[in-house]
């Protein structure tokens, strides 16, 4: 098999670069290892930032988001018992959030790809990719227990943290930067229509909790928990009672509690690699970069990674320019490190801290009255949540062919 642009990984990363470089009338290939069945039920994040929601949308993956994604105008910041809506329209001239279940979106890419786009391969595991740094690749993959060899011109790896792209980048050509937090996430899908209309974060007596939902009839809500916490550790009468407990505000507002359909525990942690680009290989989303759910900035990376790709790749494309691929490293991790920043201060600035005092909760309220008292500051926080906008020059998807 040969194509121009190999894909490892058929996440939203993947299956949206393929989207887009399709439209510009660039043949690539993706691999995915795992079967559609599965990659389609993945529970990932379901919070995109405006310029997410704007490129689904001028990509072709905008209808079902359109009638079933959940448009909201803001958060609410909960902390001795009071409550305080943040304004993300009338603080940063209009953008807004949807909550729109990331295997939702999953769903809506496969559709379109194997109607009328590229080649999508699954059940195909990538186990090597070949002369990274030379001017021609090859990925080794293994489908129907056959090995098999896709010749490219380029390869973007998109398959998370333990994918074989990162790993083909030979010793010393990069670095990553980790920080483990000292807690996690226990997160549950309940069958109850959510109890607000927008985000809840909370900071309780007991630490942090976040209350989201998937759809109209289907909450998600989290906790934070001690690391090494087994999920078994926590029936659903003590998950709802420490949930209504962080929740709870001055007033009449109380939690609805419902059939919980999905318990698990998520580990918080960040990492960046560096560079994200080696030869004519690249890193994208999960492959390059990881933050902590609490700034909602996973999948929205992974887009924008991919938006500059394909900006990279139209240009060369249509004018053998290679200006913005080479510098599609130093873009995305400008992006990346200011995420990554966003989402460390929202998770110290809203966890309790295992080894903290009573100093350290004095400066996260300070944080928090900040925010909830000067417009300043609120603004600043919605401009990180809707989503930092990408530079000029790359900004939005790449045009199909023939339009200028």
């Amino acid at each position: 098999m040969r194509t121009t642009v190999g894909i490892i990984g058929a996440g939203p990363a993947g299956l949206l670069l393929a989207r887009l470089l399709h439209r510009t009338g660039i043949d690539c290939v993706v691999l995915e290892s795992r079967t559609r069945a599965y990659v389609e039920r993945r529970q990932r994040a379901g919070m995109l930032e405006q310029g997410t929601v704007d490129v689904l949308r001028a990509c072709g993956a905008g209808a079902r988001l359109d009638t079933e994604g959940l448009v909201h105008q803001g958060i609410e910041l909960r902390f001795e018992r009071e409550r305080h809506h943040i304004d993300f329209p009338g603080l940063t001239g209009g953008r807004t959030v949807t909550i729109y279940a990331q295997t939702e979106i999953v769903k809506d890419l496969v559709a379109l790809q194997l109607d009328h786009g590229p080649p999508l391969l699954f059940e195909a595991e990538a186990i090597a990719v070949e002369s990274p740094g030379s001017a021609s690749h090859a990925v080794r993959f293994v489908r129907g227990g056959r090995e098999q060899v896709l010749a490219c011109d380029w390869v973007v790896g998109c398959d998370g943290g333990h994918g074989v792209a990162r790993a083909a980048f030979p010793a010393g050509t990069g670095r990553t930067y980790a920080h483990e937090y000292p807690y996690s996430w226990l997160g549950i899908l309940a069958d109850v229509p959510p109890s607000c209309e927008e985000l809840v974060y909370a900071r309780g007596a007991g630490g942090f909790a976040l209350h989201s939902m998937r759809s109209p009839s289907v909450s998600r809500l989290y906790l934070q928990v001690p690391n090494g916490t087994e999920a078994g550790d926590w029936p659903d009468e003590r998950v709802w009672d420490e949930l209504a407990s962080r929740f709870a505000v001055e007033g009449d507002w109380r939690l609805e509690r419902g059939p919980v359909t999905d318990k698990s525990v998520t580990p918080m942690r960040s990492w960046v690699h560096e560079p994200m680009r080696h030869g004519r290989l690249f890193l994208a989303g999960d492959a390059a970069h990881i933050v902590p759910p609490t700034g909602a900035k996973g999948l929205n990376l992974a887009v924008s990674d991919v938006q500059l790709l394909a900006r990279g790749f139209a240009a060369l494309h249509r004018r053998g320019s290679t200006e913005l691929l080479d510098r599609y490293s130093e873009l995305a991790l400008e992006r990346v490190w200011q995420a990554t920043r966003f989402s460390y201060d929202m998770t110290r600035m809203l966890h309790a801290q295992p080894d903290g005092d009573a100093f350290d909760l004095r400066m996260q309220l300070a944080r928090l009255r900040r925010i909830t008292a000067s417009r300043s500051a609120a603004a600043e926080l919605a401009a990180n949540y809707t989503g930092l906008p990408l530079p000029d020059d790359v900004a939005g998807p790449p045009s199909p062919p023939g339009d200028q």
